[in-house]
């Protein structure tokens, strides 16, 4: 029996529910995934076994109109997750329609010669009456000549398997990428950096969580079997590590419980995480940070 495998990327505008719909495909939560926009920051993979195919789905950020320099950074990952995909998948959020930026989305894909075959995935869409529904869909395929389209809910799954079966068969013929049983293909560190970050943008309000990274540091497994994570939050400002610290350190204290509980279930061991805050105003024009979320570092101005 042939077997099939290759890349599929996830494009759409940011809370489109990508990270939703990888998550869902996997069977785990590789992404993550929270109410805020712009929480994926880079490409994160994740590996679906579909009959004779393996799927290596790829999480992009969302396509927005970038103002800062970590947002050219997440956009510019985004295309090239497309560009390097086999086959990509556009969702749209059915209650938005088509906005500004969806329309500048389907505009590249319109001048991207050569590209990929371009899947639509109207996601959400129990949010909107059948007739919208219809609607936007005829308008979204009268823009672009997407090679199949599909409704679906990412949450609920509705729809999904469908996708999945059609992304399957798309595939090029080929030995499988990864083991069988490898779910997501990522460092652990940055995975672990991820999960915390996830539990500071749940726990904190407004702006704050895109004004932060956090880092691994040093990460130690005991005879035990149980694993040591040293993890560092940059904030930009003096304020804003009085606010992820907390009153009494109850903020840090609540974000390390809920981060360590999601990293040992991830990693199916006992988990001693140890966080600091650290300010580092500059963060956001350090090269370095950027590489250790895996973007490449724009160099123009911020």
């Amino acid at each position: 029996m042939s077997t099939r495998s290759g890349f599929v990327a996830l494009i759409g505008e940011p809370n489109a529910g990508k990270s939703t719909l990888l998550n869902r495909m996997v069977g785990a939560d590789v992404s993550i995934v929270t109410h805020k926009v712009q929480t994926t920051r880079t490409r994160i993979r994740g590996i679906v076994i579909e009959g004779d195919a393996q799927i290596v789905l790829v999480d992009t950020p969302g396509l927005f109109q970038p103002r800062r320099r970590l947002d050219r950074a997440m956009v510019t990952a985004a295309w090239a997750g497309a560009a390097d995909a086999d086959l990509v998948v556009l969702l749209v959020e059915a209650h938005r329609g088509v906005t500004k930026d969806m329309a500048a989305i389907l505009d590249t894909l319109r001048n991207g010669s050569g590209r990929a075959p371009v899947a639509l995935a109207i996601n959400k869409i129990d949010r909107i009456k059948r007739t919208a529904l219809l609607s936007l869909a005829d308008e979204m395929n009268g823009s672009f000549p997407f090679a199949r389209s599909f409704m679906i809910s990412a949450r609920n799954g509705d729809g999904v398997d469908d996708l999945r079966r059609w992304l399957a068969e798309g595939l090029p013929e080929g030995p499988w990428l990864y083991p069988e049983d490898q779910i997501a293909d990522m460092p652990l560190r940055i995975i672990a950096a991820e999960i915390t970050r996830k539990a500071l943008t749940l726990r904190l309000h407004q702006e704050l969580p895109y004004q932060l990274t956090v880092e691994t540091g040093s990460w130690d497994t005991d005879p035990d079997g149980s694993v040591r994570i040293d993890q560092v939050i940059y904030v930009a400002r003096d304020g804003h590590k009085g606010i992820v610290l907390g009153k009494k350190g109850e903020m840090i204290k609540a974000v390390g419980q809920m981060a360590r509980r999601e990293i040992a279930e991830f990693l199916d061991c006992k988990i001693h995480l140890f966080l600091t805050v650290k300010v580092r105003g500059n963060w956001l024009d350090e090269a370095e940070r950027f590489r250790e979320m895996g973007l490449e570092f724009p160099g123009d101005a911020p």
